[in-house]
């Protein structure tokens, strides 16, 4: 995995030094768990589940719920061969049903 950082330590996105610090605490606290990843192709799979999850969270997501929303609707698509599908999948489409989303601040009491 390879994380690109400017010289303030802020993400493209705009994202501060501690949500930078947090998420990369957060990937580097899970590498003892992956002692178990033994192949290229195992590794890879773990990097594409973390790089979703850690976009759902960038996003505002719930990642559970964004993972078993995009796992009951993608295999709907398999057959098709416009992809066009897939933008309303994606973590910042306004489309994605109310549950994947946190909960607003303003809206927990």
């Amino acid at each position: 995995v390879m994380v690109c950082i400017s010289q303030d330590r802020t993400w493209q996105t705009g994202r501060s030094s501690a949500q930078t610090d947090t998420s990369l605490f957060s990937m580097i606290t899970c590498m003892k768990n992956w002692v178990m990843i033994d192949t290229i192709a195992g590794a890879k799979a773990s990097a594409i589940i973390y790089s979703i999850a850690e976009t759902a969270k960038a996003n505002n997501l719930k990642p559970y719920d964004y993972f078993e929303y995009l796992l009951t609707e993608i295999p709907k698509h398999l057959d098709d061969t416009d992809r066009s599908f897939l933008d309303d999948l994606l973590p910042w489409s306004p489309s994605l049903p109310a549950n994947c989303r946190k909960p607003d601040k303003s809206e927990v009491k």
